[in-house]
This record gives structure tokens, C-alpha cells and sequence, in this order.
């Protein structure tokens, strides 16, 4: 039921239009101050306010602009016996939703009283609209256009507000830390520290000293005692990335730390306390490492509470050009136009493979900005790699001569499957001729893919 404040200083206008509202529905309260309406809109909810425009001490166009300061949002119908026009361009210009002049019928009110709650409806959903769409998808430096993406940030909506381990799996340069941080920035833990180690970048004893500390003494160069990243992260997360390339020996303590919230230093005697959420982060099968037996079951059940795996760039084509776009307005100073990006650039950079992900974009779009001319980036100023497996879609040129033209005559069902057979070999370089994988990563299964190489029947 809609909430509508009634304001009029006519007593018998007032009390007509009161009873008639509220025979159709409406919840009501109408009064005769402004002075007493200024202080309903600071204290009570309406979905709308109708109010004559000669008034005192208050009239109608004052309470229409306290009404614009307290709720912006809620459409005002403005009363007047004087119906020129500069009073309903004044009325308008201040905010309001539509104005009547009196004497009215009461039908036409009706009406226009109904057009302002379904606005105001339809703009209150439409705001809701918006603030679900940035709770979802709006994370810092994430680009989420494609199904995939989408679902990765919605997943990150959902687990970021538990304590709960997560393993994020995705090849290299997909971006599983940013995805980490930003768990981290939506969680309870979101004003502590997020600290980060790089399983692969350490020898065993210095990993083991890294993550868990070590006393004064206990190796030779340890001449003080110093905390590891589960005590320095106290309170906040700690990223594990490469966690595939952690030693045996390690993964068995910390399965001891995830399972008794314990540590004890390298050397050490007495077990410390810890307080942190871990992600741990693998662009390996752990799976298949479990298999070689070199990756423990248990813990990677214990870090696999909740995964999360990030598509290769390739399989998500929708985020290709929203993401180079990002990378072009971090790069370009502030207060600068963006480079422009041709069409024939823009298909290129679709029709690339990004074997490397998002990261090899990152590179390739600096790598552009750097050689682009007159703020232009064309296809000659891309990494050479990209210029080598893709080459730019010929153009139709007047003055070569026709005979020439590989397309002259060709249907486009021809067309079509040429360039569909010269992204299947792409892929099966990139796959290393292995055809299993290659028709996994196209989606496609190896009878279809079998059927669409070069020397099969059109």
C-alpha cells in the first residue's frame, strides 16, 4: 500500500481529497502546516507528496526542495490554482514529477498520481538494481564480463564473509592472487594483513623458516628470533601460492597448523597460537600430483573447503576487450584520451589464443602503448609473437588487381571454414599436436575435431 503525504491549507480540499485517496487504497495523512509536513519528510517514510503550491509559512515549492534534501527519490505532485507557465517550469526545474492545476477532476489526479508511484517504483529498482550489480561484480581490477568471470566474483560475494580455506586452481596468469586479495577485502579480516608467498621461489629450509619462523640458533645465519607469516598475518590471510611446489616434509605441518590453529618455530619447543584464513593457490592438478605421491590427500582436502577455478583467458572471450580496455586506463595518465584501438587491432587481439593469459595481455597492451603512433594502437605495434600466429584480416584494396584477391569468388561458407581451420591449428600447436587436449580446450569432442581438420571433406 502506498504511503502518500497530503498537504493543503484548504480544509474542505483537504479533507475531499483525503477521503478519496483513501477510497482507493492509498494510506494517507494529510495535513494543513508546512511547518508540520517540513517535519513528517525529516522523520517519516512516503512514497509521495502532494502539496498545494500557496501556502504559509511554507509553501509548496519549499517543501519541494526540503523533500529533494531528505528523499531525492520520492516524486512530488504539485497542487496550483494558478496554472501559468512559469510556475510549472519553476516546479520542474526543482524536481517535481508533474503539477495540476485546480479546479481538476479527480480521475485525471487518479491517473497521474498512479504514473508517479510506478516511476518511483521503477527507479527504486532500478537503483537496487545497481548496488546488487556492484555487491556482485564489482571488484577492485577484476574484469567480469564473461559467465565465467561472473561466476568467479559471485563465488568470491559468497566465501569471502566465512573463515573458510579456499584453493583457487587456474593456469599461470589468470590471476588467482587477485582473486585471493580480494576475498581478503571483503571478509571480516579485510583491515588486517594479507601477506603472500611463492611456494616455488624458496628452497625447503628457507620456505619452512619463512612461513613458521625460527629461534636464535637453530640454523646457521638464524642470530635472532624471527616470526613467520602466520604470526606476522595475525588476525588477517595468508596467500599460498605454487602451493603444488611445496616440499613434502612442509605440507605435513602445515596440515598440523590448518587442523590445531598451532605453529611452532623452526628450533622452537613451544606451539604459538595463530589466528589466520588460508588461500592456497595451484595452476597444477593437484589431483594428479596426489597420484605421483607427491602432494598430500589429506591436506589437500583441507585446503580444498571451497575451490575456485579461473577459466583460461581463451575459453572467455567476452572479458578480452573489457580487460584491455581496463589495462589502457591504468596506463593512460589522468587527464589524457585513451589510445584509440582499430577495429582490425580489436580482432587480432580476440582471435589470439593468450597462451600466457591475462598477464601476456598485460604485457602485449603496454608493449602497444609504447610503439602506438598519433594515440593510435595498430596491429604493427603488437608484441611480434601475436603478429606471428595472427595476421590482420585482409582488406579489399581498389587498386590491386581483382584476379589477385584470395576471397574473390570464395563463399562465405568457404571463408568460414578457413578461418575456423586456422584456429584449429593454433590450438593444436599450442596443445602440441595432442589432439585430446586440444579438442577439450575448444569444447568440441575428438570426433567433431577430427572432422574439421585440414583434409577433411567440406
Amino acid at each position: 500500500m502506498a504511503r502518500i503525504l497530503l498537504v493543503d491549507d484548504e480544509p474542505r480540499m483537504l479533507s475531499l481529497m483525503n477521503s478519496l485517496l483513501k477510497a482507493e487504497g492509498y494510506d494517507v495523512m494529510s495535513v494543513q502546516d508546512g511547518n508540520k509536513a517540513r517535519d513528517l519528510l525529516n522523520t517519516e517514510i512516503f512514497d509521495l507528496m502532494i502539496s498545494d503550491i500557496r501556502m504559509t509559512p511554507i509553501n509548496g515549492m519549499e517543501l519541494l526542495k526540503i523533500s529533494r534534501g531528505v528523499r531525492p527519490t520520492m516524486p512530488v505532485i504539485i497542487l496550483t490554482a494558478f496554472g501559468s507557465v512559469e510556475t510549472a517550469i519553476e516546479a520542474m526545474k526543482l524536481g517535481t514529477f508533474d503539477y495540476v492545476t485546480k479546479p481538476f477532476k479527480m480521475d485525471e489526479l487518479l491517473i497521474t498520481i498512479q504514473r508517479a508511484l510506478e516511476y518511483s517504483r521503477a527507479l527504486s529498482e532500478n537503483l537496487e538494481l545497481k548496488e546488487e550489480l556492484v555487491g556482485r561484480y564489482k571488484f577492485e581490477n577484476i574484469v567480469a564480463e564473461s559467465p565465467a568471470m561472473r561466476h568467479v566474483c559471485e563465488m568470491i560475494k559468497r566465501v569471502a564473509p566465512a573463515d573458510t580455506t579456499v584453493l583457487i586452481t587456474g593456469e599461470s596468469g589468470t590471476g588467482k592472487e587477485l582473486v585471493a586479495k580480494a576475498i581478503h577485502a571483503y571478509s571480516r579480516r579485510k583491515d588486517k594483513r594479507f601477506l603472500a608467498v611463492n611456494c616455488a621461489a624458496l628452497p625447503e629450509a628457507l620456505l619452512e623458516s619463512e612461513m613458521f619462523g625460527h629461534m636464535k640458533g637453530s640454523f646457521t645465519g638464524a642470530s635472532a628470533n624471527k616470526e613467520g607469516l602466520f604470526e606476522t598475518a595475525s588476525g588477517g590471510t595468508l596467500f599460498l601460492d605454487e602451493i603444488s611446489s611445496m616440499p613434502i616434509g612442509i605440507q605435513g605441518k602445515l596440515l598440523r597448523v590448518l587442523q590445531e590453529k598451532e605453529i611452532r618455530r623452526v628450533g622452537g619447543n613451544d606451539d604459538i597460537s595463530i589466528d589466520v584464513r588460508v588461500i592456497a593457490a595451484t595452476n597444477t592438478s593437484l589431483e594428479s600430483l596426489i597420484q605421483q605421491g607427491k602432494f598430500r590427500e589429506d591436506l589437500y582436502y583441507r585446503l580444498s573447503v571451497i575451490p575456485i577455478e579461473i577459466k583460461p583467458l581463451r575459453d572467455r572471450q567476452d572479458d578480452i576487450l573489457p580487460l584491455v580496455y581496463h589495462i589502457l586506463r591504468h596506463e593512460t595518465p589522468e587527464g589524457k584520451d585513451l589510445p584509440k584501438l582499430l577495429p582490425e587491432t580489436k580482432d587480432m587481439l580476440e582471435r589470439y589464443t593468450w597462451p600466457g593469459n591475462v598477464r601476456e595481455l598485460e604485457n602485449a597492451v603496454k608493449h602497444a602503448i609504447t610503439f602506438s603512433v598519433e594515440g593510435k594502437i595498430t596491429p604493427d605495434v603488437l608484441p611480434p609473437r601475436i603478429l606471428n600466429q595472427i595476421q590482420p584480416l585482409a582488406k579489399p584494396n581498389a587498386s590491386t588487381d581483382p584476379a589477385s584477391d584470395p576471397y574473390r569468388n570464395k563463399s562465405l561458407k568457404s571463408f568460414l571454414r578457413e578461418r575456423e581451420r586456422e584456429y584449429l591449428e593454433q590450438v593444436l600447436s599450442l596443445s602440441k599436436g595432442d589432439k585430446e587436449q586440444a579438442a577439450k580446450s575448444l569444447k568440441i569432442s575428438l570426433a567433431t575435431l577430427y572432422r574439421k581438420l585440414p583434409g577433411a571433406p567440406e
